[in-house]
């Protein structure tokens, strides 16, 4: 495969100031540099490893899962795009926690991701290290190359959970030798996730306990194996009955056989609690659980996180740690200087807490003084992760309405099954509009200035009734909130994450006990009601609640195989607020959100094809995945 065999390290100018780890790693490199350079300092290992760090495959806010597009003449699919403001482009607004207006994209069908230049650059550290010891003592070099293995671990963690098996190559490739030595075949799928595993171990062995923020430690490689296991065990486990037989799956290229799921899991579990008395669960303001929560995500010095990167606004927009647009993208265009709101969470993912008390027992709909009385007795990690209706930003209220109603009368599901203009609403799509009109004392705005937008052509306002905050940094002053400005890390791996993931495997291995115990600490933390028994509905339950809007529950319905199912011909609520002049009151209606989205998954998305231009420089690559 010439396309994976650069035998000249090529480093851009800047780009150590571009990475999204730590300060010591901010190296200026030279243009072109040869081994003797690199390797003769640390500084050079360090130049060299920045641009490593730079192209991980980290899913943060500038990831694009339908693969990106390229505006800039950059060609890196899927991580860090061209236009990387487009926050809206996030796996949430595929699966159903949010919608967004490219929401229906086709993501299983795969991108292109195939990054065997990066891994050769983690070859070369790896085969050159060994030679400069008299350089760089023998401590930093096992340190450095145990820094290496995890890097490679997670490159290959980026093509196993998307391919399968892929070809596992481990030393720098000679582009001038005969071309059947290059072209290499591919890996069977167990392989490959056992390589990831030793790869993990090597990591953990080799590494130091402490590391800079954004670049890895011991324990960053073993929280980095138990995410990676635990999607081996669940492809054992699960996709043994969920699959699409063919060639590949005859050959082992994909799927791993059953019988290993235990293997997995308990590497899975095993790997997680090595964990333990390294990290906690951030719990800073105890006494304010929302409060508490929403901190999490903006705290650096939190010892919850693991592995973050991070951003600098005086970096390249279009680097992977140049400023991001979180804020300016997930919130209503009211609470920014610029910028364009375009995914909502939706009302199916805030009833995973439980069904909001929006009807009485006989189906009408309960009346409210003021919006934010939905919200009294909700979970605080509900609050702290989704903006309901009423709540404040920037000193700003979030006075959602998609309508007025002169009056109100029957239940809601009849009035939800009306055609809309055989209702009796007063409905605009301006915040501005008065009803009954503007001279009347007591008229109202017929939406809010973060109202429900009612024109499909309007990029700021929320379609669900419902606003992101996980992530928003509340801190911020609306004149500095704007495309390009935000620069709050992306926490890759934390602490809550690895308590999760032991709990399901634990669970997997019939081990109750410890599960219970680790989900309660989550639940705690929440503000939630401890459980006094556990199973696995509840795990996964509590993984989407806690990790959600984190890029990860794409990958759990693709590893546990019931995308087809969650996501068969799925459309998803909103919850839409309006307010009954008569009454002085507001309710609550669970309408369709106003996309009006249908989502799919075929079952041969749970892997994607092996991209057409490696197989045509390659065609030891096929067979291909089942159904491409």
């Amino acid at each position: 495969m010439k396309s994976i065999n650069k035998l000249i390290i090529t480093i851009t100018l800047g780009i150590g100031a571009t990475v999204t780890s730590c300060q010591k790693l901010n190296i200026a490199p030279t243009n072109i540099v040869t081994p003797a350079i690199i390797f003769n300092s640390e500084a050079g290992v360090k130049s060299l490893l920045a641009t490593i760090y730079a192209d991980l495959p980290i899913e943060d806010f500038k990831y694009r899962p339908d693969g990106g597009d390229d505006n800039n003449g950059m060609q890196r699919p899927g991580f860090n795009p061209g236009n990387p403001w487009m926050n809206f482009y996030n796996s949430a607004a595929v699966t159903g926690e949010e919608v967004g207006p490219f929401g229906g994209m086709d993501i299983g069908s795969g991108f292109g991701y195939w990054p065997y230049a990066d891994i050769r650059n983690v070859n070369t550290l790896i085969s050159e290290l060994p030679k400069h010891v008299a350089t760089l003592t023998q401590a930093t070099v096992n340190s450095l190359l145990g820094e290496a293995h995890f890097l490679r671990a997670y490159y290959y963690f980026g093509l196993a959970k998307r391919y399968g098996g892929v070809p596992i190559i481990t030393v720098p490739q000679d582009p001038g030798a005969p071309l059947s030595t290059l072209q290499v075949h591919r890996d069977k799928e167990q392989a490959t996730w056992d390589f990831i595993g030793a790869e993990l171990d090597l990591g953990y062995q080799m590494m130091s306990e402490i590391s800079d923020a954004g670049r890895a430690n011991k324990y960053v490689a073993v929280a980095l194996k138990s995410r990676a296991m635990l999607y081996a065990a669940c492809v054992a486990k699960y996709g043994s009955t969920n699959f699409i037989d063919g060639p590949a799956r005859g050959q082992g290229l994909v799927g791993i056989p059953a019988d290993q799921a235990t293997k997995y899991f308990q590497a899975a579990y095993d790997a997680a609690k090595l964990l333990d008395g390294h990290y906690s669960l951030y719990n800073q303001n105890s006494s304010d659980k929302v409060k508490n929560y929403t901190d999490l995500f903006l705290d650096a010095s939190s010892k919850e996180n693991i592995f973050i990167r991070q951003y600098s606004i005086t970096l390249n927009l279009n680097t992977p740690a140049g400023p991001h647009s979180w804020d300016a993208t997930m919130s209503p265009g009211r609470m920014t200087s610029g910028g364009l709101s375009r995914s909502y969470p939706t009302l199916d993912f805030v009833q995973l807490w439980s069904n909001l008390p929006i009807t009485n027992s006989d189906g009408t709909p309960k009346r409210f003084n003021n919006l934010l009385d939905l919200t009294q007795g909700l979970e605080p990690r509900l609050r702290a992760t989704v903006y309901f209706p009423g709540e404040t930003l920037r000193g700003l209220t979030f006075d959602t309405q998609r309508g007025i109603y002169p009056s109100f009368s029957g239940t809601a599901a009849a009035e939800v099954a009306k055609a809309p203009n055989s209702r009796t609403w007063q409905l605009q799509t301006d915040p501005n509009v008065l009803y009954p009109n503007k001279t009347d004392p007591n008229a109202k705005q017929v939406i809010g200035f973060t109202g429900i937008s009612n024109n499909l052509g309007d990029d700021q306002l929320t379609r669900t009734g419902f606003y992101v905050r996980k992530y928003i940094n509340y801190n911020a002053a609306k004149t500095n909130v704007d495309l390009y400005k935000s620069i709050q890390p992306w926490i890759d791996l934390r602490y809550a994450e690895i308590l999760l993931n032991r709990a399901e495997a634990a669970v997997e291995l019939g081990n109750t006990g410890d599960a219970l115990t680790d989900i309660n600490l989550i639940r705690d933390r929440a503000g939630a009601t401890p459980y006094s028994s556990i199973d696995l509905d509840k795990v996964r339950k509590e993984r989407r609640m806690e990790l959600a809007f984190e890029n990860q529950y794409y990958w759990d319905l693709k590893r546990w195989r019931t995308a087809d199912v969650v996501l068969d011909r799925a459309h998803f609520k909103g919850l839409m607020p309006y307010y009954v002049f008569n009454e002085n009151k507001y309710i609550f209606l669970a309408e369709t959100e106003l996309f009006n989205r249908e989502y799919t998954f075929q079952k041969q998305f749970y892997y994607e094809p092996i991209p057409g231009g490696q197989i045509n420089q390659n065609p030891n690559l096929l067979p291909n995945n089942p159904n491409y």
